[in-house]
């Protein structure tokens, strides 16, 4: 289909579904409804006849009488079964388009009871096809015809629980309240009012229902899904909603963690939770409670409602109504964001593409006769280049990226972009999956070179993951969870590259998916704890501090080690919070230490990740432990990875330089291991070089090793710039170490990482009186 055409067909489109949603919108509920879906349906299509089932019931009927409509032979062609219908005698081809996600089961005496499950099907007398464009726009049809009936069915449930339940209220009043601001939300909804609207009605009414002294309501940025804003609030100062703006989801507290977990979240004593927020802690808010809110399933949001006066136990009437407010902005939002899909419907209007709706009709085309596979292609380092040169930039990489993956088609072949950084490449009529494998190659290759961003040279990369399916197999949303699944285990292995999908990887993401629920309930059920392996001076043998290891105490699985937890924790964004717990806990322990000890006061050594240095308030978050600690700033040092300082932005340079503003002192961890350079040494404002294990374990026998490691302590003497080595495990390398004029040490020779009782039995030992005849 030419370009001309297929704007053309979006065109059409967009006004079809406009006019289709106006129709239901404006008979929102009944048979009137469900006789104008179908009608306007019909007309849109050029259908001869169009039937809409729900509960395996017709409910409505147009070119023919519903009575004569075989309600299992509309089964049969949504199962897949057939493809043609006959009636009155005469064959029609027909299209099918489901509603409420899968095809109804309920007997036919309950029809029209509720939503249900349903299928609006269209026919044409005779052979003639409808076309992969116009299934989609059935399927957008039945989108807007769903979210209609469902939201009246909810709404309606939503009454009648209320009505039902004292739990939910203990008062006639404050039941007549609830309803009333439940109608007005629900009347602004169905008259389509601006969304902000929407927000301030709902959060002004959960603060005033539930007694609480704010409520705000947090949703995720689309631009960026890692991140999050205040869209409306009540009763919070203006100042903290202006720096709640663009906030990492992992960083904004119980907000935050409502969203990443998708589950109520309360917290009593906000002021000893792991996951508050300094600024929200400053105000003094005592406690607070957010539950998400969901857009078509997914959640995007919160609603939190919180006291700043007086802690509060939020029971269960609290969180019903909570939700209760939340469903409704869920409503609102889908509601507005189907609207907003309609004008995407076929093609994606930054790169021309197809949609992820059309590309995914497509499949199915071409599941039913022949064989496929399917690229998904993710960007690597895209948000870097979106955050550097901004969203415009971002913009035009998209575009440039979509004519590179056009040019490595076949005819035949379909592209798409399924949403922000996200391809998808439909590969029909191959044999084996190993015959995508080339093509695959050239989107890598392509995508390798640079791009030229408006004078500025880029460079990304990609993940690609490739599943395949034979006729029958799966189907198209299978096969895309598949393709996926494989992008996932590319960017694992290393990214920039691509790898096939194997039944195997969905047990590991289960896994993984498994582990990540634990890890967000652990952050609120304070799991962790510290473990403290003392650093000591190689030639004294003196203590001169610890490195805090954090440990995972899994009520189930036991201790788990940091390998196992912490790169999921980075790449959920939980290592902010757990992070910012290390920091705090770590400092607050080794101060006081200090105060109990005589001589020169410990340091402590902490950790911090990638994704840390990327938040923007890493130095203030610092600044507030060592605020509360009371540890002088010089006893403080946070280990930085190799990795880390090469892949760097200049962000990261002036969030380290304000750090070492402070007095805080900066450690390079597992030195020699990745990227070792002297420009980078002396380009960002480090004080302390620490020897990778791996350097240690071989500096006795082998030479080569011995060589390096000491090549290494006199780069740092030349740099002047302490040297601690890691993994000493027997007395030979201690030796050999000090012998080279290494300063300092750790290691299973002088300690394992201790508890915080075994370590104080060591920094203060007791000394027993000798026994005296």
């Amino acid at each position: 289909m030419g370009s001309a055409t297929a704007d053309l067909h979006a065109v059409l489109a967009t006004q079809q579904l406009t006019e289709f949603l106006a129709v239901v919108a404006d008979r929102p509920g009944g048979p009137a409804a469900h006789h104008a879906a179908v009608d306007c349906a019909a007309r849109a299509l050029h259908a001869d006849v169009a039937v809409l089932l729900i509960d395996d019931g017709v409910v409505a009927a147009v070119g023919v009488d519903p009575a004569a409509v075989p309600a299992y032979a509309l089964g049969e062609i949504a199962a897949g079964r057939r493809c043609t219908l006959e009636l009155d005698g005469h064959p029609y081809a027909v299209t099918f388009a489901a509603i409420g996600g899968s095809v109804p089961q309920v007997a036919p005496e309950e029809a029209g009871a509720g939503m249900g499950n349903g299928l609006l099907v269209l026919g044409r007398r005779g052979d003639a096809a409808f076309t992969a464009e116009e299934v989609t726009l059935l399927r957008g049809m039945a989108r807007v015809l769903e979210l209609s009936l469902s939201s009246l069915q909810r709404l309606e449930s939503e009454r009648r629980y209320a009505e039902e339940n004292d739990r939910l209220l203990d008062s006639l009043q404050q039941r007549q309240r609830l309803f009333e601001k439940l109608t007005e939300i629900q009347r602004a909804i169905a008259r389509r009012n601006p969304l902000e609207k929407i927000f301030e009605i709902v959060t002004g009414a959960a603060r005033e229902l539930l007694g609480a002294e704010m409520s705000s309501l947090n949703l995720i940025d689309r631009d960026d899904p890692a991140t999050g804003g205040v869209a409306a609030a009540s009763g919070v100062p203006p100042e903290f909603i202006n720096r709640m703006q663009r906030m990492p989801l992992a960083a904004g507290g119980v907000s935050g963690l409502a969203i990443l977990g998708d589950e109520l979240v309360m917290v009593e004593n906000y002021a000893i939770s792991p996951i508050a927020i300094p600024a929200m802690t400053k105000a003094q808010l005592r406690s607070v409670m957010a539950t998400p809110v969901h857009e078509n399933g997914r959640p995007v949001g919160s609603l939190t409602v919180g006291m700043f006066s007086e802690p509060r136990d939020w029971d269960k009437p609290a969180q019903e109504m909570l939700k209760a407010f939340a469903e409704h902005v869920s409503l609102a939002l889908t509601d507005a964001r189907t609207l907003e899909a309609m004008n995407q419907a076929f093609l994606d209007s930054l790169t021309g593409l197809p949609s992820r709706a059309l590309f995914q009709t497509r499949m199915e085309e071409t599941l039913a006769s022949g064989s496929l596979a399917v690229l998904f292609i993710d960007l690597d380092r895209f948000k870097m280049v979106n955050d550097s040169l901004g969203h415009a930039a971002g913009d035009h990489l998209l575009m440039g990226v979509a004519d590179r993956i056009r040019s490595c088609m076949r005819d035949g072949d379909t592209a798409a972009r399924l949403g922000g950084d996200e391809f998808a490449v439909l590969l029909p009529g191959l044999a084996s999956p190993d015959e995508a494998s080339p093509i695959a190659v050239r989107v890598l290759e392509q995508l390798r070179e640079p791009f030229d961003l408006n004078g500025t040279e880029a460079f990304v990369s990609a993940s690609i993951g490739i599943a395949y399916s034979r006729p029958g197999e799966h189907t198209a949303q299978e096969l895309l969870v598949d393709a996926d699944l494989a992008m996932y285990q590319a960017k694992k292995h290393g990214k920039d590259k691509f790898e096939l999908f194997e039944p195997e990887m969905r047990a590991e993401f289960q896994a993984t998916i498994n582990l990540e629920s634990d890890l967000r309930r652990a952050v609120v059920r304070h799991e962790f704890e510290l473990r403290y392996q003392p650093i000591v001076h190689l030639t004294t043998g003196e203590i001169t501090g610890v490195e805090a290891l954090i440990r995972w105490n899994h009520p189930h699985r036991g201790v788990v080690p940091p390998a196992d937890f912490i790169p999921l924790a980075e790449e959920t964004g939980l290592i902010v919070p757990i992070g910012e717990w290390v920091l705090r806990e770590a400092t607050q322990r080794v101060a006081e230490w200090n105060k109990r000890r005589a001589g020169r006061p410990l340091t402590v050594s902490v950790n911090i990740s990638a994704v840390q240095l990327e938040q923007s308030v890493l130095p203030q978050v610092v600044q507030s432990a060592l605020d509360a600690s009371g540890l002088p700033a010089d006893r403080l040092i946070l280990e930085l990875t190799e990795s880390l300082l090469v892949d760097h932005r200049l962000a990261t340079l002036r969030r380290l330089e304000a750090i070492k503003a402070l007095g805080v002192r900066l450690a390079i961890d597992d030195f020699g291991t990745g990227y070792s350079s002297l420009a980078y040494l002396r380009r960002f404002p480090i004080d302390i070089i620490k020897i990778d294990k791996s350097f240690v374990d071989d500096v006795v026998d082998e030479p080569t090793a011995a060589a390096l490691t000491h090549g290494i302590i006199q780069l740092g003497r030349a740099l002047q710039l302490s040297t601690i080595a890691e993994g000493i495990e027997h007395a030979g390398q201690l030796s050999s170490l000090a012998g080279g004029n290494c300063e300092l040490g750790q290691g299973y020779y002088f300690a394992e990482p201790l508890t915080r009782s075994a370590l104080d039995d060591l920094l203060f030992p007791v000394h027993l009186p000798h026994d005296c005849d």
